[in-house]
């Protein structure tokens, strides 16, 4: 494995089925070489509670692209190399859910890898929240904002892969069909 797709979305409410920001890291031979993000207009309510923790709101969003319009831009990124995230299967079924609200069909199923997972198996007995892991890692975090826990993450896998982790035998596999 020599390239990473890390990403990591915020969600405007509860259902967690709509997107209100994504953030995405590209590592490529052991390098960031890439940081992405961007707002996303959900066409959905936006809970009390969402707003409160990411700060993003039905105003933030308000000339942001929706999902449909950002994919075209983001599909080829996302499909250039294995996904990561911290608590993969959160953003893995967000993305699944986006792409089959808009009827957007692009692969039948998508390999993922999650930093969670994997520090779990490295680092047992220790907590493996986003926030304990960048305190104990020294890795600068503003969480639940997309683009600084996409960047964690994509620190954290850098951190585990130059501890000599192998992550291949960490791939899991997301059907996308509906």
């Amino acid at each position: 494995m020599s390239r990473f797709i890390v990403f990591d979305v915020e969600t405007p409410n509860r259902y967690n089925n709509r997107m209100s920001a994504i953030g995405i890291d590209v590592i490529e031979d052991g390098v960031i070489v890439n940081e992405y993000y961007s707002l996303v207009n959900p066409e959905q309510p936006f809970d009390y509670f969402n707003t409160r923790l990411t700060g993003i709101s039905k105003e933030t969003v308000a000339g942001a692209p929706t999902f449909p319009a950002l994919w075209g831009e983001i599909e080829p990124l996302m499909s250039s190399g294995l996904l990561v995230a911290h608590n993969a299967i959160f953003d893995m079924n967000v993305l699944k859910k986006c792409l089959c609200d808009y009827q957007i069909n692009w692969k039948p199923y998508v390999r993922y890898t999650c930093t969670v997972q994997l520090g779990r198996r490295l680092q047992p007995g220790v907590s493996h929240k986003l926030n304990d892991v960048c305190d104990r890692l020294g890795i600068c975090l503003n969480h639940h904002q997309a683009n600084s826990d996409s960047r964690a993450c994509a620190e954290i896998l850098l951190h585990y892969l130059q501890s000599g982790a192998d992550v291949r035998q960490y791939i899991r596999t997301c059907s996308l069909n509906k």
